[in-house]
């Protein structure tokens, strides 16, 4: 048998068994949710034929021709009964691009589309794209928002690393086929991380964003922002207000971003974002939880203290290590949610719930003291609770 055919049937194979492997709940977990054994996405769920030239005449030793490096940050959403994730696909080139895996239960079994999605540019072509949050609106539309970054035109001479980054908007009602809108524009001088609100607000579409400074650092930017637009077809933000704020010695000191679209519920808005603070290795990304008012979408009204989600094993190794982030979530008809998370910019992972459990963790969770003293409090109220009930002493 020759070369090609040898390695395309173990090819084959090994591609056949990662995409029908069961994907197990880890037990116990911490009560609020469950972690799974494996990934539901990797660079390796890639179909064979994006990455082969499967002509035996042009490729004889089956040679890679276009490299997948990573699949991770994805936005999730149930559509025509699938469990649909959209994910950011990084190839050996460093390019991002959006592609389409679906799965029949949403935690195994995920398989790429065929083809990745075709996003219309703008007059100024995209340097790169990632990191698509998708809403359907009440308007009927489906719309991805995510970052579109190109080069600062202003960067010295030499310097090919400083970039501005904007929000792309594009929308769809079937996944496949993509209108682009015009970016966002805001009052700062780079967005990341925004999302589009799920209903209209006043008759206006509503944004959460993450204004910042400079391509990496928030800078003065303050925290995840709120703003209006009249319009989503040139939308225009004319001013942001800081809805949750960066805060010292926090999990999101150094700068915070929205997560999914929020997701309602009879005693508010449920909220998922990422935390950074930086650390002696470097960068820590986690995730955190908090709710908004049904009727004020800019007032607080419970926020634990901490983070929601941490990478643990090996979610800590990656392109980018010691990073967990999410763009996507879905909440099924019968309650369960499906958190869509990232390790370290390389893999995308699933962990499960119910909105009954994150409802009674983002309420009974103690809040942030901010203090080492506000922490001993909460810890000592604890111990003496579980110590005494009743008047008795509690076995330990």
């Amino acid at each position: 048998m020759s070369v090609f055919k040898t390695r395309l049937t173990q090819l084959q194979k090994e591609h056949t068994l990662l995409i029908e492997r069961k994907n197990q709940s880890i037990w116990p977990g911490n009560g609020i949710y469950d972690r799974y054994t494996h990934p539901v996405l990797t660079a390796a769920h890639a179909p064979i034929f994006w990455e082969y030239d499967l002509n035996p005449d042009t490729n004889p030793f089956l040679m890679k021709r276009f490299g997948i490096n990573a699949a991770f940050n994805a936005g999730a959403i149930k559509h025509d009964g699938k469990y649909l994730v959209v994910a950011r696909v990084e190839g050996s080139d460093r390019k991002s691009f959006f592609a389409v895996a679906e799965s029949p239960n949403g935690v195994d079994n995920f398989k790429f589309w065929d083809h990745p999605i075709v996003m219309p540019e703008t007059g100024e072509p995209d340097g790169n794209v990632y990191d698509m949050r998708l809403t359907r609106h009440e308007d009927g539309f489906i719309y991805g928002l995510f970052c579109t970054e190109r080069k600062d035109p202003n960067a010295r001479p030499g310097d090919e690393s400083s970039a501005i980054a904007q929000c792309g908007i594009a929308r769809t009602t079937d996944l496949k086929t993509w209108v682009r809108l015009a970016d966002l524009i805001t009052p700062s001088p780079q967005q990341r991380n925004v999302v589009l609100h799920p209903e209209f607000v006043n008759g206006k579409y509503a944004f959460y964003t993450r204004p910042q400074d400079r391509f990496i650092e928030a800078g003065s930017g303050g925290g995840i922002g709120f703003g209006y637009a009249e319009t989503i077809d040139n939308a225009v933000i004319e001013k942001e207000f800081i809805v949750d704020q960066k805060q010292y010695h926090t999990v999101y000191e150094a700068k915070n971003g929205q997560g999914p679209a929020p997701v309602k519920t009879e005693m508010g808005w449920l909220h998922l974002a990422h935390g950074v603070r930086n650390t002696a290795a470097g960068l820590r990304y986690v995730l955190y939880m908090f709710m908004t008012d049904l009727n004020d979408l800019t007032k607080v009204i419970y926020k634990p203290a901490g983070y929601f989600i941490a990478p643990e094993g090996e979610e800590r190794i990656g392109d980018v290590s010691n990073v967990t982030f999410s763009n996507g979530w879905i909440l099924d008809e019968d309650g369960t949610v499906f958190i869509y998370y990232a390790s370290s910019d390389t893999r995308l992972h699933v962990a499960t719930t119910s909105l009954t459990q994150l409802l009674d963790y983002v309420v009974n969770t103690p809040a942030d003291g901010f203090r080492s003293a506000a922490s001993v409090d909460t810890l000592t109220g604890l111990i003496n609770k579980n110590l005494t009930r009743a008047g008795h002493t509690v076995a330990i």
